[in-house]
């Protein structure tokens, strides 16, 4: 019998790492994506707790009826900024005072109540004479609740 004509055994040419396999390209496209979409869901959950927050706090300083008015306003200036501040970047607004954070806090509000209505007595009624009387303070309570229902609405 003849020996048959057999070729020497031909090994596959190595895997190269080019071009990735489409699980890596899916991973490469998915992650960035992941993490923008996570970035953003995080600072809207955010600023709603932030808000809601600020909304039942407003409600109980507005109900709390052995405050003194001075004190109210205190109380209503510092909620706003501690909403301002939690919600918007914090070298934006913690230095803000006076005219400057009035308008910051009209930015959002088409009618610039705070400077020209009356959120006004927020830079100016803790060194009036008389306190604010109780219309304005109520207009002041609606205000702010229209400024917290108008962050809420922002991304």
């Amino acid at each position: 019998m003849e020996p048959l004509p057999l070729k020497d055994i031909h090994l596959p040419s190595p895997v190269s790492f080019w071009p990735p396999a489409p699980g890596w390209w899916l991973l490469a496209v998915l992650l960035p994506l992941s993490i923008v979409a996570l970035r953003y869901f995080y600072k809207r959950i955010r600023r709603q707790t932030a808000v809601k927050t600020a909304a039942k706090l407003l409600s109980g300083i507005r109900r709390d009826s052995g405050a003194d008015v001075r004190q109210t306003l205190v109380a209503v200036s510092a909620l706003l900024r501690r909403v301002a501040i939690s919600t918007a970047p914090r070298g934006d607004v913690a230095s803000l005072r006076g005219e400057a954070w009035l308008a910051y806090l009209d930015r959002s509000l088409a009618d610039e109540p705070f400077s020209r209505g009356p959120g006004r007595c927020l830079a100016d009624g803790h060194y009036r004479q008389t306190p604010p009387a109780e219309t304005e303070l109520a207009a002041l309570f609606e205000l702010c609740e229209r400024w917290l229902k108008q962050q809420a609405k922002q991304r």
